[in-house]
């Protein structure tokens, strides 16, 4: 089992190398079904392998009992003059745990693509980017080197920047693909700084060896290296204020939704804190930092979903405000939690996206006004997205009704300490808050589009790749398939961890989720054809456009930078090449002048001759 780790990181590898390769090869009409192949094959075998390490590790991070030794080996060392770098892949309990969830969604995400993408002609380089994207998560989540991470780390934006650009003829797609790439960018700056200052505080770059190291580290290089780090991890798992890209990034095929909120980019962040958490919890404002984060998060992205009418840009800012859940569970302490609802979260948004393509491939739009009355036409999906919405509110039996209790149990005992006093009250308050807004923002978009009657309004130009009229059908097999696979872990995985429930906080958390989805319910019961975001009175549009915050981007970075842009230009312009030109233009008038002593008169040259012998002559006898 020692090259386990290794092996399942190159067989979605070489399945990216094959499809990019091999699948344009032979007759054009077979290709996607040749890519189809390429990508599932490789992928079914490395979620057999993930699995069979995560058997191996016992599943130990999530019961709390004793932890197995690491599962991998070293591949050579990069001698750099400084500090080495391990060629280590390795599977403890934590990475071996986060291995399935990437390799069972990548599975799903990989075989409902088949259908979704059956007639786009691009489908063989989307395999082989999902299974690169496969790749580089794998390689983060097995890398027993920080610097080996940051390959993994990297390759990831680059996929996600291709992904989420699958559409690239339509501005709206390729622009939220290179905001997606500059904004995570921006966050990776800081991410590989906090890499070098850990790594050179630690004299090594081994992640064992790191940890080792941090109770012989001081509190400035802790701190210092801890806030580079959470650079990072806010741009990856989108927390405020590096969060911007994710809604945009919807713009890209439904399933490559589904990897990234579920299974890839997103979860890297929360698995970096969970995989260096001895390393934050001695940086204690660090800590605090992230609390403040996460409490704004969460609230802040529930209130935005709550006013959006696009079924993806609601489940986007989901995602946002469920990871800053995931973050404040890590803030309060609790690694263990916070990778719990990791994991449950991964089952039941990858559930919920997938449902959402099925539904968009139905009525051929995105927008619940558009929608409606899809529970008989789409049985199903209704019951697989019911499965979904009360994973996501937190109502038993469901997962995330379990996972979403450790993590409110976490943030309580913060208030006895481990935080400051602000910091621990904040996160709390609006974690409890947060639970009312999901149970209200789930609602919502389950009623707007599984009940009330059927919309018939003109519909507009669909995604591309998807259908161009309404589907009278609920999906194809390769569709639906994943989909009720997806929905049994959505809904008994809580009971893999042998949960152990604090029956107050759970009573509390399932009350205000009902009060929440109460409320909606009935202002939608009052008039079926109205928004229930209407109860957001004067907040319903400041919520809609997410708190103005890509306005406020716009106006202090992108506004000044453009301008900055064109004063640059225009200095080059004026001053730069204003000097060529006027160098250019002194030689012309110079040669003007000498040229017009070149006349070929031969009386001006010899009269020119002879002053010139004249003056010589005079010269010399005044001076003489």
């Amino acid at each position: 089992m020692t090259n386990f780790p290794l092996l399942t990181v190159l067989l979605p590898f070489a399945a990216a190398a094959a499809g990019l390769l091999l699948s344009r090869r032979g007759r054009a009409e077979g290709a996607n079904t040749r890519a189809a192949w390429i990508a599932v094959i490789p992928t079914a075998g490395a979620a057999v392998l993930a699995v069979w390490l995560a058997w191996g590790q016992g599943f130990a991070f999530l019961e709390g009992g004793p932890r197995p030794a690491p599962v991998g080996a070293t591949y050579g060392t990069v001698v750099t003059g400084s500090v080495p770098i391990s060629l280590t892949l390795q599977a403890d309990d934590l990475s071996a745990l986060l291995g399935v969830l990437v390799t069972l969604v990548a599975l799903a995400v990989q075989v409902y693509s088949i259908g979704y993408l059956r007639d786009d002609p691009r489908y063989p380089s989307y395999s082989a980017f999902v299974s690169l994207f496969t790749a580089a998560m794998l390689l983060v989540v097995y890398a027993g080197d920080l610097l080996v991470l940051y390959v993994g780390w990297e390759i990831m934006g680059l996929c996600s920047y291709l992904l989420i650009g699958h559409w690239w003829e339509d501005l709206g797609n390729s622009r939220a693909a290179i905001k997606a790439f500059l904004v995570t960018r921006l966050g990776d700056v800081g991410f590989l700084f906090g890499i070098f200052v850990l790594g050179i505080g630690a004299g090594s770059f081994r992640i064992a060896d790191v940890l080792a190291a941090v109770p012989q580290m001081s509190s400035g290089t802790l701190v210092a290296a801890t806030l580079l780090l959470l650079a990072g991890v806010a741009g990856k798992s989108a927390q405020v204020p590096l969060h911007t890209w994710l809604p945009d990034a919807m713009a890209g095929p439904t399933p490559i939704s589904a990897l990234i909120h579920a299974a890839t980019m997103v979860a890297a962040g929360i698995f970096i804190v969970a995989r260096l958490f001895p390393a934050f919890t001695a940086a204690g404002p660090t800590m605090d930092v992230l609390a403040v984060m996460a409490a704004l998060g969460m609230l802040g992205a529930a209130l935005a979903a709550l006013a959006q009418d696009d079924l993806k840009r609601v489940l986007a800012y989901s995602t946002v405000s469920q990871l800053a859940y995931m973050a404040g569970g890590l803030a309060a302490g609790s690694d263990t939690a916070a990778i719990f609802h990791l994991v449950t979260h991964g089952a039941f948004k990858a559930l919920l996206f997938l449902c959402a393509g099925l539904v968009i491939h139905h009525v051929g739009a995105n927008l619940m006004s558009q929608m409606g009355g899809l529970r008989r036409d789409l049985p199903v999906t209704f019951a697989a997205t019911t499965v979904g919405f009360a994973a996501l509110m937190g109502l038993p039996p469901s997962s995330g009704f379990f996972s979403k209790d450790a993590l409110l149990v976490a943030m309580e005992g913060a208030l006895a300490g481990g935080l400051t006093d602000a910091a621990a009250l904040l996160l709390y308050g609006c974690a409890l808050a947060t639970v009312a807004v999901t149970g209200a923002y789930a609602t919502r978009a389950w009623l707007r589009t599984f009940f009330g009657p059927p919309r018939t309004v003109a519909l507009p130009e669909p995604e591309p790749g998807t259908a161009h009229v309404i589907d009278t059908r609920e999906g194809p097999r390769t569709m639906l398939v994943p989909v009720a696979l997806l929905a049994v872990p959505a809904l008994l995985l809580g009971f893999a961890a042998e949960p152990h429930l604090d029956l107050p906080v759970a009573v509390v958390s399932v009350a205000l989720a009902l009060l929440g989805a109460g409320v909606v319910y009935v202002a939608w019961r009052a008039d079926p054809l109205a928004d229930p975001a209407r109860l957001l009175g004067v907040l319903r549009v400041p919520c809609e456009r997410a708190f103005y915050v890509d306005g406020l981007y716009s106006a202090v970075v992108v506004r000044p930078v453009l301008a900055l842009a064109r004063g640059v230009l225009r200095t080059d312009d004026v001053v730069v090449d204003g000097a060529v030109r006027g160098s250019g233009r002194a030689a012309r008038g110079l040669s003007g002048l000498l040229r017009l002593a070149q006349n070929g008169n031969v009386q001006l040259y010899l009269s020119g001759l002879l002053a010139g012998v004249l003056l010589i002559a005079v010269g010399a006898v005044v001076f003489a």
